[in-house]
């Protein structure tokens, strides 16, 4: 399975979606911070199961009906900064949908997420992480689940990895850094948590006209082939404070 997801930097990057779908091969798409007013019923081969509607920068997830069938599609809102509380950019920071894949007719579930700005603590974000896990485990208990999105963690990734593993889930980060705006918060904030599949890669595309750069998630069933294996987090000191 193949997913991309892309922080749009508020629907400034959006005429590049048409190209990212035609040219990747994908299975789905998981957008954030997108004006979904404008967004497409289809792009390419993906059908759009459905998007925020309560969102300034909104979340969205297309899937490829030939390969899925979707079943339910469900977002969700979570703890707010206080940066939500001035700035009014998001209600909801999870969307998730539940597939079932044509082939197999095994069911997962593909989320969009998009964590609390620099301006909080990682601790909020690793909290609205861990709630939101356990809001995607209401769609469908024990259910395969990849949930892409901006983590907006770029420091301290240890501790995140840590808080991610004890809600049963993997964490894993893209080949190359996907955030490049500013000279001191520059590194890995767009990656990937699963649990029940395994990431065989999460590959960084080309710089577009988002701050952010899309990944290429490749997932697969634990029982299938391995292709190669993700980059793991790396060793790093933790800040106790953060």
């Amino acid at each position: 399975m193949r997913v991309i997801s892309y922080n749009l930097r508020e629907n400034h990057a959006s005429g590049e979606l048409i190209a990212l779908t035609e040219n990747n091969d994908l299975d789905a798409l998981c957008l954030q911070e997108a004006d979904t007013s404008m967004l497409p019923a289809e792009l390419h081969n993906l059908t759009l199961a459905d998007s925020t509607k309560r969102n300034r920068l909104g979340l969205a997830i297309y899937y490829n009906k030939e390969r899925f069938t979707a079943l339910d599609t469900q977002t969700f809102a979570i703890k707010k900064s206080l940066h939500d509380h001035v700035m009014r950019p998001a209600h909801e920071r999870v969307i998730g949908t539940r597939l079932i894949d044509n082939y197999s007719q095994r069911q997962l579930v593909v989320s969009s997420f998009h964590a609390a700005p620099l301006t909080a603590l990682n601790s909020l974000r690793r909290a609205q992480i861990r709630a939101a896990h356990d809001m995607l485990r209401t769609m469908g208990e024990g259910l395969p689940t990849l949930m892409v999105g901006d983590y907006n963690y770029p420091l301290f990734q240890n501790k995140l990895n840590r808080a991610v593993q004890e809600t049963g889930y993997d964490l894993s980060l893209s080949d190359r850094r996907t955030y490049t705006r500013y000279k001191f918060f520059r590194g890995h904030f767009d990656f990937a948590t699963s649990i029940g599949l395994r990431i065989d890669s999460v590959e960084t595309l080309l710089q577009g006209d988002s701050d952010h750069i899309p990944i290429l998630v490749t997932a697969s069933w634990l029982d299938a082939p391995a292709l190669s294996e993700p980059q793991l987090v790396s060793p790093e000191i933790d800040d106790p404070s953060i």
